[in-house]
């Protein structure tokens, strides 16, 4: 993400993720309340936070996704920290899901889906340990969910290289700062959105066998 703005430096005072005046993907805001007892957690990082949230937003059964940062050490992360890539900390999205509605393997097919797990320590122009990729577990069924996901990826052979993807159990979550929250919405003109995010938002709506919100 960084390696981008940088480009766009002359252009907008602050870059990021945001949606062009002609696309067609409608973004959807999460429910920000408090968890109720029949919902699940999930945790996933695949690159830049912004995206990931508005991918899991987009599905029936998830309530909010929640960018925030995991699978590192510090005990007090933000993001100039985590952009460091000192911390081991990587850009994630906490997914608060009904589960009568939507499933867990489901949840993991649209994280394989919506990122390339090839990758490692990047995201197309996003690099660093930061934006790697990662599919945290918080149970024994989850981590074979994912085992399976990836086992079903590779004998599709849709990709050439090696999935790198991390599993890893869950330990903390960091919620980030309120300005990353919901980004791509409040940003609709942000050059990094449209010429980035949203148009991958759109192949995975395209491409992505799930039930949409609309």
């Amino acid at each position: 993400m960084k390696a981008i703005i940088a480009t766009l430096v002359s252009i907008i005072i602050f870059a990021g993720c945001a949606q062009p005046q002609d696309s067609k993907a409608k973004i959807f805001a999460g429910v920000n309340q408090k968890p109720s007892s029949k919902e699940a957690v999930a945790t996933f990082a695949e690159g830049c936070f912004w995206h990931t949230e508005i991918v899991f937003q987009s599905l029936i059964g998830v309530r909010d996704a929640v960018s925030g940062y995991a699978g590192g050490t510090d005990t007090n992360p933000d993001y100039e920290k985590v952009s460091s890539g000192e911390t081991g900390h990587a850009e994630s999205v906490q997914v608060y899901y009904d589960p009568s509605k939507i499933s867990f393997e489901t949840l993991v097919k649209a994280f394989f889906a919506s990122h390339d797990p090839t990758e490692l320590n990047r995201q197309g122009n996003d690099v660093g340990t930061q934006y790697r990729s990662i599919a945290f577990y918080r149970n024994d069924k989850e981590k074979q969910v994912i085992d399976s996901e990836i086992k079903r990826v590779v004998d599709e052979k849709k990709y050439s290289g090696k999935i790198v993807t991390e599993v890893n159990p869950f330990s903390n979550f960091y919620e980030a700062e309120g300005y990353h929250q919901e980004y791509i919405l409040h940003h609709p003109q942000n050059p990094y959105v449209q010429n980035v995010s949203i148009p991958d938002f759109e192949r995975f709506r395209k491409e992505f066998k799930g039930n949409f919100k609309s």
